[in-house]
């Protein structure tokens, strides 16, 4: 299992094409948590702001991308991207691993709700707040990748996820440096 985590891209066509170069292309699935297009009215335009070429970019990626609809995506994104844009959450089952992605603008894992649960699933994927994190709640992997274009990690540090048969990780986009991980075991789902 290798699934790349996305969030947050805001339109920037660079980000994409260096996560998806060094990366994205080589995982199983491409998960994104949404914010794909638009830079929304708080946030400052990224750098290589393109939101129609990041739409051809996403649409030709071979392999297949989850994404999940957030809260600067618009209704009028689905008729420019080939991907389902799901809302509020995208459910993924990858090697009898159960996976739950919400944007985060209105859950986190800080406030999650009594049914995001180990019940429910085995990670829960979230963006929103650009900064990229790991932590277990409530008996659920939390991950949040971070922004690739727009991060407000300490150091507006620009990151992705990662998740595989070992751990979940936080890379670091620029040097391709992991800054956290979380052990996984998910044999027990095999």
């Amino acid at each position: 299992m290798r699934i790349g985590v996305i969030s947050d891209t805001h339109g920037s066509v660079e980000a994409w094409r260096k996560a998806y170069k060094e990366f994205l292309s080589s995982a199983d699935l491409i998960i994104h948590a949404g914010d794909v297009l638009y830079h929304g009215p708080r946030n400052p335009l990224p750098g290589t702001y393109d939101p129609a070429k990041l739409a051809q970019e996403i649409n030709s990626s071979k392999v297949p991308v989850v994404i999940a609809k957030g809260n600067c995506d618009s209704d009028v994104d689905q008729l420019v991207i080939s991907w389902p844009i799901e809302a509020p959450y995208a459910h993924c089952y990858v090697e009898g691993v159960r996976i739950l992605v919400h944007h985060g603008h209105m859950i986190s894992p800080s406030n999650l709700p009594a049914h995001i649960n180990k019940k429910t699933c085995d990670i829960f994927i979230s963006g929103h707040t650009h900064v990229a994190g790991i932590s277990m709640c409530s008996g659920v992997l939390c991950l949040n990748p971070g922004s690739p274009s727009l991060s407000k990690t300490d150091g507006a540090i620009p990151t992705i996820g990662w998740i595989d048969d070992e751990a979940a990780k936080i890379i670091r986009l620029d040097t391709g440096a992991v800054l956290e991980q979380h052990s996984v075991d998910f044999r027990r789902h095999a």
